[in-house]
């Protein structure tokens, strides 16, 4: 039997890899080389840095993330010394791609634009950025789209460069980040890129925060009456507390926190760990059912309201973002634990799937732009 470090902030960690061995919890921010000394194996989250000064001396010959990103992963040196890894691609991208539609129709609605016709360039054509172009063109939106390494490989014809994705009215990015090399994402949008936006453009990050440079937005974002949404920022959890009264939205790094997504990363770091042990995987987990889950479509609204006013009472992300708010008052010292804190006792929204919407008449466009979004459409 194992002994297994997991962080605490995983769905159903106990239920899931007790049946391995034995399962202790902790927070993912103190795990160190000193708790992993008789450990076998790791599941994290993306709040824990694993590479050589964390492992060396170990015996730790498993390691798992339940989450998409890997940038807090050594793994090379995970290779190197045949330690076994296994992430979670794709585990929260219905997840993320709907915190993109709830952002885009609070912002539309408090500054009374439309989306139908707006452009949105999505940076990114991944598991996430392929949902966010499919959501959007059922909006009526204009999609472009860019990814340099999907072009290079004959799979996204039409890309175009970064540049021209600037000059788009929205812009949602969706890539790993990459310290180094041809896709270096690392301030991807840096003070230059930023000086190309157009005025009033809606800037999003759910991606990774060092991905835009946090202080050249700081300084640019009144000068152009930027909207920017940020999930994701830099040095997190010490993040720039000048940057938090600067955004239309913000929010602590929770875009992906579905009960779905979270247990969909779980399970399939679950089940790498049971290919690894040569075990069968035969555990599943039943998720509670969501109470209230049909909602009524109101035609006395404007579409772009009745639509906001529908995800709103599945996720209010304007309640998220008052809550980030209050960083603006503590201290230095607890802002840091603040951000932390929202996120360990986030309570994980519900996904498009588990709710209905009723039409009380027919209306083709508004039943196309539902079922896109994966609700039930009932008449």
């Amino acid at each position: 039997m194992l002994n297994i470090i997991a962080d605490e902030n995983l769905a159903y960690p106990v239920e899931l890899f007790s049946q391995f061995g034995d399962v202790q919890l902790i927070n993912g921010r103190k795990i160190t080389k000193s708790v992993l000394k008789y450990a076998d194996a790791l599941i994290i989250r993306s709040v824990t840095e694993v590479n050589e000064s964390i492992l060396t001396g170990t015996n730790i010959k498993f390691v798992g993330t339940a989450t998409i990103g890997i940038d807090h992963i050594d793994t090379e040196y995970l290779a190197s010394k045949g330690i076994s890894f296994a992430s979670a691609p794709g585990c929260n991208s219905y997840a993320v791609a709907e915190y993109i539609i709830a952002a885009l129709f609070d912002t539309a609605v408090k500054n009374n634009f439309s989306l139908e016709n707006k452009t949105i360039g999505v940076v990114g054509i991944g598991n996430v950025g392929s949902k966010v172009v499919r959501y959007c063109e059922a909006l009526g939106m204009k999609v472009l789209k860019n990814d340099p390494p999907l072009f290079r490989q004959g799979k996204l014809e039409d890309a175009i460069q970064l540049n021209d994705i600037l000059e788009s009215d929205i812009i949602s990015l969706h890539v790993p980040l990459t310290i180094e090399g041809e896709d270096k994402t690392y301030h991807l949008i840096d003070k230059d890129k930023l000086k190309l936006l157009k005025d009033n453009t809606v800037l999003i990050n759910t991606s990774r925060g060092a991905v835009v440079d946090n202080n050249a937005l700081a300084e640019i974002i009144e000068q152009k009456n930027l909207k920017i949404i940020l999930d994701v920022w830099e040095n997190e959890p010490d993040i720039d507390n000048s940057l938090v009264s600067l955004v239309q939205i913000g929010t602590p790094h929770i875009a992906g926190y579905t009960l779905e997504g979270k247990v969909n990363g779980s399970i399939m770091v679950y089940e790498a760990l049971a290919e690894f042990l040569g075990k069968e995987n035969p555990n599943s987990i039943n998720l509670p059912k969501v109470h209230h889950d049909q909602i009524e479509y109101d035609f006395l609204m404007s579409k772009e309201e009745a639509l906001n006013s529908i995800i709103k009472n599945i996720y209010n992300i304007a309640g998220d973002h008052n809550n980030f708010l209050r960083l603006n008052s503590l201290m230095d010292n607890e802002r840091g634990k603040y951000f932390d804190k929202l996120r360990k006792e986030y309570p994980l929204r519900r996904e498009f799937n588990n709710y209905s919407v009723k039409l009380k008449r027919s209306d083709i466009i508004i039943e196309k732009i539902f079922r896109k979004l994966r609700f039930t459409v009932l008449q």
